[in-house]
């Protein structure tokens, strides 16, 4: 499921958002103030940004600046309808598109949707198993597997390595932005799963497990 982070400070908005934005599919997060918007747009490595120009404590601005020095997430300014400056300051310092307020839930949507098919790598296939990530989807002999959006995050990282060992930590990095937690056995659990949707189509063991080291995504012929 693809993630987006609304940054705007009307409260009201976000909500109508977020109930029309989960009703096609997508899973929200919302932040009120620029510093707040910025920290979650750097730690939880969203799909997509809406960012509004107009914010307490940091303007969109400097969001927006703060998000280009560390991550190439696609970001869509909300910007005052007519206001040709901040149209063409957000893209000058790297926003991939903008759309003037009040706009149209529908139009917003389709903007998304263009930036994300834009934005997206084609759909990617090695022997029996094909990634979407446009969708989030992945195919394993022909069939969707039924993943979490964290699951299909693992997955891509032992897919784009395949036939590599994986560590967790480079797992966790890769997948989720962040360093793996001593003790922490989410990695070990999304492979858990995976391995068992996965066996439930065919019931050829292709990920392997070195104990102590990490995961293999072994090549399996169509």
């Amino acid at each position: 499921m693809t993630r987006i982070l609304i940054i705007d400070d009307d409260t009201s908005l976000c909500e109508l958002l977020g109930d029309y934005l989960t009703s096609h599919g997508f899973e929200l997060q919302s932040a009120h103030t620029g510093p707040d918007g910025l920290a979650l747009a750097l730690d939880t490595s969203p799909d997509l940004v809406l960012l509004d120009v107009m914010l307490p404590g940091l303007d969109g601005f400097g969001v927006l600046r703060g998000i280009r020095q560390k991550s190439q997430v696609p970001v869509l300014m909300l910007t005052a309808r007519g206001d040709e400056v901040d149209r063409v300051l957000g893209l000058e310092l790297g926003a991939d598109d903008y759309v003037g307020k009040p706009f149209s839930h529908r139009e917003l949507v389709a903007r998304i949707q263009a930036i994300l098919r834009r934005l997206s790598p084609p759909s990617q296939a090695m022997g029996a198993l094909d990634l979407l990530p446009e969708r989030l989807e992945a195919r394993y002999h022909g069939q969707v597997l039924d993943l979490t959006a964290a699951e299909f995050r693992v997955l891509a990282v032992l897919f784009e390595r395949c036939g590599e060992v994986v560590s967790k930590e480079d797992i966790c990095q890769q997948a989720f932005g962040r360093h793996l937690q001593p003790f922490d056995r989410h990695i070990d659990i999304h492979v858990s799963h995976i391995r068992k949707k996965m066996t439930e189509v065919n019931p050829a063991q292709v990920i392997r497990t070195l104990r102590g080291v990490g995961y293999q995504l072994i090549a399996e012929p169509q």
